[in-house]
């Protein structure tokens, strides 16, 4: 990940301050800010690639398991919710929460409630942070389910949690067909989500 952008690690320089919320609400409205191991990070609004995986993605599970069409049902699928987890502040690209757990939605800036899956569009200027800071959180807060969604490489990866370590249970690319826990009910190509 290049570091413009980002604060220096909190490790690297020891006067460094603990980020709080009140510097993600500081940031400029065009960056997006994630506090991690009390190290604030700021990066740029998500490119059109990356924006059209992450949307085109959260049509294809929304419908069925949000809004009920053709599916299932019994989520909430939320484009970059702000997650406050501990003392981290995170926001994922995807997020979603089984209603059995989450029955009210929250009328609020920010969900403290870890979700059930998470789906990260990977992207330069944001994969380290996305794989070597917010993957290690996620386990923590034993999210289910966590996605990982390459668009240069036209590739997903599924993970699933297990006693605490991520396991792969599924890879695809271009345009295969995508049935995967915990979507697994419904199957759409994965080459939806390309331009």
């Amino acid at each position: 990940m290049s570091t413009a952008g980002t604060a220096p690690s909190r490790r690297d320089s020891g006067a460094q301050p603990r980020a709080t919320y009140q510097d993600v609400l500081d940031a400029p409205p065009h960056r997006v800010a994630e506090i991690i191991d009390g190290v604030l990070h700021t990066n740029p609004r998500p490119a059109m690639r990356h924006a059209r995986a992450s949307s085109s993605l959260g049509v294809k599970i929304g419908g069925p398991f949000d809004h009920d069409a053709g599916g299932p049902g019994g989520w909430w699928i939320i484009d970059e919710p702000e997650l406050h987890l501990d003392e981290d502040i995170l926001v994922p690209d995807l997020a979603g929460w089984r209603r059995e757990r989450m029955p009210d939605f929250p009328d609020a800036a920010y969900c403290t409630l870890a979700p059930d899956w998470v789906c990260e569009v990977l992207s330069p200027s944001t994969r380290k942070l996305d794989l070597h800071g917010k993957r290690p959180v996620y386990a923590r807060e034993r999210i289910g389910h966590l996605w990982l969604v390459d668009p240069v490489d036209r590739t997903l990866e599924a993970f699933e949690l297990r006693e605490g370590e991520w396991v792969l249970i599924a890879t695809a690319e271009d345009d295969a067909p995508v049935r995967i826990r915990p979507f697994e009910a419904v199957t759409f190509s994965l080459g939806d989500l390309w331009p």
